[in-house]
């Protein structure tokens, strides 16, 4: 039989005796999956897989796929009573249909809840079968879908976190609406944008620090890798020798300036890479905010000082630094609202960040 289908139907003879195109072909109506007219609509749906403990547990029958206790148990009672005699009034007629309507919407929402119910594997989850899976490792471990909050993705496990099992609780509600592919769908989207933007803000810092390709990006993440690194041993330095900056997170010199004098290493220590949301919010609305780093961000936070100003003494500062490594005199041109302590500052800043070479702070 294999040999006739291969050399007489799929060979070189019946590609030139059949058609292509065969006329008064019978077309297939039906749709599978559950679309308005598959068969699989009428057929009942398989039983679950309980003991007979489990099952008088939850009051189960498995042959009718019923609950001794349903949704909405006295809904039997709206049609029970109910019969049609022929000398009924319209009214009447019109009323018994009402009921009958009320009855089944009863019984399609019962159907709903257990469909929910299969669907989202709560049975299990109620007898503790999870649970058991997950310690035993068994093979029935990965046959069912595991509950709301669970740790199972389209892709395979991932780690959830704690904000993202809070928001699956929060929003526990809308199981009922979607469907449990449906539901791990949208919370995977959830986190391939928080993914996304994370990149974004990534690419961004590169490119506020003027990195145009991604080949430089690795240079830059060493030397800034280098950078941090020496400030916690220069901090750290400082704080096993009794220098003694206090608790301050986010100290940008003058941590210490109340017991000793301005010296050259006392006026800068450790300033944070990130900044909480809502930390920038007196300067955030102003020009040439999206033009600082984190830190520089932080920076002008701490001295009060607007990114345009801040940006304006930088740029005096580099250029000032370049034509005396040149060897061209040049005469500081700060502008007037600047005052010792805010240069001092703003030159340890940028040495510390590699702008400028110690010997000119």
């Amino acid at each position: 039989m294999e040999h006739y289908v291969t050399m007489y139907i799929h060979g070189n003879l019946g590609k030139a005796c059949i058609p292509e195109l065969i006329p008064n072909r019978v077309t297939d109506h039906t749709c599978p999956g559950g679309a308005p007219l598959s068969p699989s609509l009428t057929a009942p749906p398989v039983p679950l897989e309980l003991t007979p403990a489990e099952q008088q547990q939850l009051g189960y029958m498995p042959l009718r796929d019923d609950y001794e206790v349903e949704y909405e148990q006295e809904a039997e009672l709206l049609v029970s009573g109910l019969s049609v005699n022929y000398d009924d009034e319209d009214v009447e007629l019109e009323m018994k249909r009402a009921h009958v309507d009320m009855y089944v919407r009863k019984l399609r929402e019962r159907q709903r809840r257990k469909d929910v119910a299969r669907d989202y594997n709560l049975v299990n989850a109620f007898l503790g079968r999870e649970k058991k899976d997950k310690g035993s490792g068994g093979a029935g471990a990965g046959l069912a879908p595991p509950i709301v909050g669970s740790t199972s993705s389209g892709s395979g496990k991932r780690k959830i976190t704690k904000e993202e099992r809070e928001q699956r609780t929060k929003l526990r509600a809308l199981c009922q609406f979607m469907a449990y592919r449906e539901f791990e769908d949208f919370f995977d989207n959830m986190h391939k944008e928080r993914i996304l933007r994370a990149k974004v803000r990534e690419l961004q810092r590169y490119r506020r620090n003027g990195i145009t390709r991604l080949d430089e990006s690795a240079e830059y993440e060493a030397a800034r890798h280098k950078r941090e690194k020496r400030k916690e041993n220069k901090s750290s330095k400082r704080g096993s020798g009794g220098g003694g900056g206090g608790g301050a997170g986010i100290g940008i010199g003058g941590g210490a300036n109340s017991g000793s004098g301005a010296n050259s290493g006392g006026g800068a220590s450790t300033i944070k890479e990130e900044g909480k949301d809502g930390e920038f919010s007196a300067i955030e609305h102003l020009p040439g905010f999206e033009l600082l780093s984190d830190r520089e961000k932080v920076l002008c936070n701490s001295l009060n000082l607007s990114p345009t100003r801040y940006l304006t003494v930088k740029t005096i500062i580099i250029k000032d630094h370049l034509q005396k490594r040149q060897g061209v005199p040049a005469k500081s041109r700060l502008p007037g609202y600047l005052d010792k302590m805010l240069k001092r500052r703003i030159l340890n800043f940028l040495t510390e960040s590699g702008w400028i070479s110690r010997d000119a702070a």
